[in-house]
């Protein structure tokens, strides 16, 4: 099983945030994964590799292109995993361990371990793997542990689907019935700016306030 932390090399508080993730990472080393930017290129790369961009269209909440990077971040680790076979818990930069990562293996395939960072949501009934309850959606796609076979769904439903959307609203159950979350969750978002929602969108953030920063990434 590997870790990956995505991280915009270019953005020193993305590095620093990355850092501080892999740090508080107890149980097993956690390995840098730069991030996919707007610069990159991101209409050829959903063009090249059949991502509509459709459910990405602002609607006041978030920078369209900057939203498209974020979830080809996250496709790009899902590449990773089908093509290498292997197990990967992934990270986003902001993410902090507050408690070791369970290995655990008796999960479906997509498993959350991150504590809401937006919103409201419900209490998980019980400890341990469950069907994600707190939202019908990822509550934030901070840390989860993911399996090839489900990598391989999600690639899948994101391009041969044209279903591909902001990363945690992608990760749904209507779309993917197999998804679950761990509680107590070991993982929270020490978030303290965002490089991809505009200032309406981050209301719901739970440690949005007077110094949240919203940086440009281009």
């Amino acid at each position: 099983m590997k870790a990956f932390v995505i991280t915009i090399y270019d953005l020193p508080a993305s590095v620093a945030s990355a850092e501080r993730c892999v740090k508080s990472v107890r149980n097993f080393p956690v390995n840098f994964w730069k991030a996919t930017t707007p610069k990159d290129g991101i209409d050829k790369i959903f063009r090249d590799k059949g991502i509509s961009p459709y459910y990405f269209e602002e609607n006041g909440g978030s920078y369209k292109r900057n939203c498209m990077s974020a979830f080809h971040s996250h496709f790009s680790i899902w590449e990773w995993c089908v093509n290498n076979n292997e197990e990967v818990i992934i990270f986003e930069h902001d993410a902090i361990c507050v408690g070791d990562i369970p290995l655990v293996q008796s999960y479906k395939g997509c498993l959350s371990l991150g504590q809401p960072s937006y919103g409201k949501w419900n209490q998980p009934p019980k400890l341990g793997v469950q069907k994600l309850v707190t939202k019908n959606y990822f509550p934030g796609a901070h840390a989860y542990r993911l399996k090839p076979e489900a990598a391989r769904t999600l690639i899948h439903t994101a391009t041969e689907g044209k279903l591909a959307g902001p990363t945690d609203v992608f990760l749904n159950l209507e779309w993917f019935p197999f998804l679950e979350e761990y509680y107590p969750w070991p993982v929270v978002a020490r978030d303290t700016y965002t490089t991809i929602q505009k200032e309406v969108g981050c209301s719901a953030k739970h440690n949005w306030g007077k110094d949240y920063a919203i940086l440009q990434v281009q």
